[in-house]
């Protein structure tokens, strides 16, 4: 398969660029981005949620009424969990939600996202640009060029443009990243993935 590539500001260029069918024709694998994606989001939660079980809690330990004879249930101390101002039973504490994912799974994940963007028409190469300043209204005007200004885009670098990621920065549905951090969760959560023509090789060299 063979797209267009185009300019910075929305025009087609004269030349195409052909698809590595290795990575974006692939058949795509729905298990290998489920369990993709959970991994980057299992990642990305901090764990640092904690709860008070009884022996956190201060309080006093003495057994609030005699153990029989009452006709209620026996209780232990006012730090029973039972009570207002108990501690938790089975509370959360500190954890690390993060599991492991073999890198051919991680792989595939990212070949089978990618094969599914440019069935929908929803990828585009760009010529490659940069800004001499960082300007967020140009961004704005670059988007606005090919229509994307409400949508969510994810634009791919083949390195760190300084310009370019601080132009992007305050724009809620505008992300950048480079081509070494692509990643499942970000292809599916954008509705135009934008590459840099220079950013395929480097793409092509990680996945293919």
């Amino acid at each position: 398969m063979e797209l267009v590539v185009y300019k910075s500001n929305g025009e087609e260029s004269t030349r195409k660029i052909k698809l590595n069918k290795t990575i974006f024709e692939i058949e795509p694998n729905d298990h290998a981005i489920w369990l993709d994606t959970r991994q980057i989001m299992a990642n990305r939660r901090q764990g640092t949620h904690s709860s008070k079980e009884r022996n956190a809690i201060t309080g006093s330990r003495r057994k609030l009424k005699r153990q029989k004879g009452t006709g209620t249930a026996r209780v232990g101390d006012i730090k029973n969990p039972i009570f207002r101002g108990g501690g938790r039973a089975f509370g959360p504490h500190p954890r690390d939600y993060g599991f492991k994912l073999n890198k051919k799974v991680k792989k595939l994940a990212r070949r089978s996202a990618l094969t599914y963007k440019v069935k929908d028409k929803e990828v585009m190469i760009l010529e490659d640009f940069n800004f001499e300043s960082p300007k967020t209204k140009k961004f704005l005007e670059f988007l606005g060029y090919f229509d994307l200004t409400d949508k969510k885009t994810l634009l791919v670098l083949p390195e760190t443009d300084e310009n370019i990621l601080l132009s992007s920065r305050n724009i809620q549905n505008a992300k950048v990243i480079n081509a070494s951090n692509l990643n499942t969760y970000d292809i599916l959560n954008a509705n135009k993935l934008l590459i840099a023509e220079s950013s395929m090789k480097e793409i092509e060299k990680i996945l293919a």
